[in-house]
């Protein structure tokens, strides 16, 4: 079964409030990535963005609690609303594929679903109902993004 995990945007004070939210929930974070660790000739990543968090996430309890920083080419995350996305991590790629097509159709598709530059099958869309989602595969997390 797939399993639902909050996602949060920030502008740049991703780790600060993660580390916030682990000094209330306790535990470990199990991934922490920067956008400089995807820079690369495919995927350049601008100075002023290369220390932002790409992604990090904190269990809490059965779920993750995931977060990242919006790069400034993407201009300033609205703090009041749309800072946040359901992401899914599903337990196959079929299943990554259902829920994708199922819960994007007549809606806007922001990542076509398909295999990310961090390495796991991923893709983004706002539904037609405006609600945002991320739908992830990741072989080596079992369900687990």
């Amino acid at each position: 079964m797939a399993q639902i995990n909050p996602h949060i945007n920030f502008n740049g004070n991703a780790l600060e409030a993660f580390t916030f939210y682990k000094s209330v929930f306790g535990g470990e974070f199990t991934k922490i990535m920067r956008l400089r660790d995807l820079a690369g000739p495919e995927f350049p990543v601008p100075e002023n963005d290369a220390e932002k968090i790409l992604h990090i996430a904190l269990p809490v309890g059965k779920n993750i609690l995931m977060g990242n920083d919006v790069p400034e080419s993407m201009g300033l995350t609205n703090e009041n609303e749309h800072r946040s996305k359901i992401s899914i991590s599903a337990e196959s790629k079929e299943e990554a594929d259902r829920l994708f097509n199922g819960l994007s159709a007549g809606g806007q598709i922001e990542m076509p679903i398909g295999d990310s530059p961090w390495g796991s099958y991923f893709g983004m869309f706002r539904d037609k109902y405006g609600i945002e989602w991320m739908i992830d595969f990741d072989s080596k997390y079992s369900g687990q993004f």
